[in-house]
């Protein structure tokens, strides 16, 4: 196995200020907390697999690469503003992001083993769509240096949750079964750990009482940041491995071409702008 890429690996002394897109730093100050927070997930998943060390073992390294991603999103972070601390964020989001099966751990809330390994690749398509477009958009040299190697990395992770279905025991979900776990994850995008990353990430401490978290508006504003990178082929890339991971559907099919470009239809549309 290739030796992992660390902290070390990034060309710091290469940072340059005035390279910086505010609107980007916001989304990636949110970004790290979300990253970071891995190791709730990794306690869900271990629950979820009890009784198979072999796929535990891949989770707990998957969890520590997501660790570290946010990490990097966080010091670069800090680079950019100096007056921002992830350190405290992170606190703060850990204290008000509490999902229901974090706390409660009783097995997959997706139905199967099967089911969870598709949301999980429903996940790594996002991200490694999301710091691709991060990478290619950025004109800070570190940060196009940190995305590239986190989109690598995410895309990895979607072969090995991609690898892991196929070596279950458990009997494969009819395929509607399938698409509605697919569907239903990519909609949890909108769930409260995004619009709180982004809250928790870009307001301060001291200004929660004068400013509360209101989850719609956050989700939208994180929306409104994350999206201004995007273009349509990462959107129809992103498409076609989610169908890949759902079966039934070749990536490279009529119907995945013109999902994906129809999800990219609705992306455009949703961009509407919200007042920060």
């Amino acid at each position: 196995m290739a030796e992992h890429w660390t902290l070390d690996y990034i060309k710091w002394d290469r940072f340059t200020p005035d390279k910086v897109d505010p609107l980007m730093l916001k989304a990636v100050k949110a970004a790290s907390l979300v990253e970071y927070n891995a190791t709730d997930y990794v306690a869900y998943l271990k629950e979820v697999f009890k009784g198979d060390p072999k796929t535990i073992a891949e989770v707990e390294r998957w969890g520590w690469e997501e660790v570290q991603h946010g990490e990097a999103l966080g010091r670069w972070a800090e680079l950019a503003d100096p007056t921002w601390s992830f350190k405290d964020a992170f606190a703060r989001f850990k204290e008000g992001y509490k999902p229901s099966h974090f706390l409660n751990p009783n097995g997959s809330v997706r139905g199967s083993r099967i089911g969870e390994l598709i949301a999980r690749c429903v996940v790594e398509c996002g991200t490694s769509s999301y710091y691709t477009a991060l990478r290619d958009e950025a004109a800070e040299p570190v940060l196009k240096q940190i995305a590239h190697m986190i989109a690598s990395d995410e895309f990895k992770h979607y072969r090995l949750f991609y690898d892991l279905i196929g070596i279950q025991p458990e009997k494969r979900p009819n395929l509607l079964k399938r698409l509605y776990i697919a569907a239903t994850r990519v909609s949890e995008a909108e769930d409260d750990e995004l619009a709180s990353a982004f809250y928790y990430a870009n307001v301060a401490r001291d200004a929660e009482a004068t400013t509360p978290y209101d989850r719609k508006l956050y989700a939208k504003l994180y929306e409104q940041h994350a999206q201004r990178f995007y273009r349509q082929h990462h959107i129809e890339h992103a498409v076609a491995m989610i169908a890949k991971a759902v079966g039934e559907f070749p990536p490279e099919s009529r119907v995945v071409r013109w999902a994906g470009r129809a999800v990219w239809a609705l992306f455009v549309w949703r961009a509407k702008p919200v007042a920060a």
